[in-house]
């Protein structure tokens, strides 16, 4: 759709009597500008999950998105506005199949992204689905296996489509291992202590990514009992000596700190989640860049 658009123009002239300068009406010249650009089209494929309904929320509220369509085995056929007890409802039922509603948004135009929140054994078919669509991918599903990505990856370099894959959205979590990074080059000795509401799969992929980042830079922690084989003391993630403690506390916050330790001095850093809404920011930070990918991004980190 277009727009009009006017502008004025002060016109003045110069007296030859008197030499001045005068100011007269100005002129306005209108011309037809094409119309702002359309909302990014999400497609949440996860909606009934406790993420997926906090996705629809925060898409919903965003400026430059809306959500297009609902995909989950749950609820299917009930109102995705009303599930998330938004109030009124967005006439979006919950479907069961994806390729059905990719077919049906892709018939608009305008950018489209599907938000993968589904499980490891599905992520690869929902990406290429959504790449036959010409749509790009956000996803987040934990444990996702390395193979997957790297078959993801040169699926997407040769379709020249952009997906990002995020071990986490949490913005503090990527700040924290940021700061994680910078410490390792200091200290000699480092713990994760993790925590968790519920029992998961341990250790959690936050503090894989820690003991990943600050593994393999010529450092050796923990050396006085690295080669300890006493199961309280910790895994031991990696062959550099990070030891991590998982922790399952109903009441708490998930949360992951990290100690590091040299002699006389103690730094820590702590990271915790209490809400599912603390990772909508990295989630629409994604949503708004991915649609300029032309390949597949692994963390939400290069984003940053």
């Amino acid at each position: 759709m277009a727009a009009l658009s006017c502008h004025s123009h002060p016109m003045s002239y110069t007296s030859s009597l008197q030499n001045v300068k005068k100011i007269v009406a100005p002129s306005i010249s209108c011309s037809m500008q094409p119309g702002g650009q359309s909302n990014i089209k999400v497609i949440v494929n996860g909606a009934a999950k406790e993420i997926g309904r906090a996705a629809v929320v925060a898409v919903t509220k965003a400026r430059g998105m809306e959500v297009a369509g609902a995909v989950d085995s749950y609820l299917v056929g009930e109102d995705i506005g009303k599930v998330c007890d938004m109030e009124e409802a967005l006439e979006i039922p919950i479907m069961n199949d994806l390729t059905m509603v990719l077919g049906s948004i892709s018939q608009s135009k305008g950018m489209a992204v599907v938000v993968d929140f589904t499980d490891p054994t599905t992520v690869y078919d929902n990406v290429k689905q959504a790449t036959a669509f010409g749509m790009n991918s956000v996803v987040y599903v934990p444990r996702i296996k390395q193979d997957t990505v790297m078959a993801l990856s040169s699926f997407c370099e040769k379709a020249s489509m952009g997906c990002l894959v995020a071990p986490t959205l949490s913005i503090g979590s990527i700040l924290l291992q940021q700061a994680a990074i910078s410490a390792s080059f200091h200290y000699n000795n480092v713990e994760i202590v993790e925590s968790r509401a519920n029992a998961a799969d341990f250790p959690t992929q936050d503090a894989i990514q820690i003991a990943n980042n600050i593994s393999n830079i010529g450092q050796l922690y923990n050396r006085q009992d690295i080669s300890t084989e006493v199961q309280a003391r910790g895994q031991v993630l990696g062959e550099d000596g990070v030891r991590v403690h998982s922790l399952v506390v109903p009441g708490l916050p998930s949360s992951t700190t990290v100690y590091f330790s040299r002699p006389g001095e103690v730094y820590t850093i702590k990271h915790d989640i209490t809400d599912v809404q603390s990772l909508m920011p990295g989630l629409i930070l994604a949503i708004r860049r991915v649609v300029r990918f032309k390949n597949l991004v692994f963390g939400l980190e290069k984003l940053l």
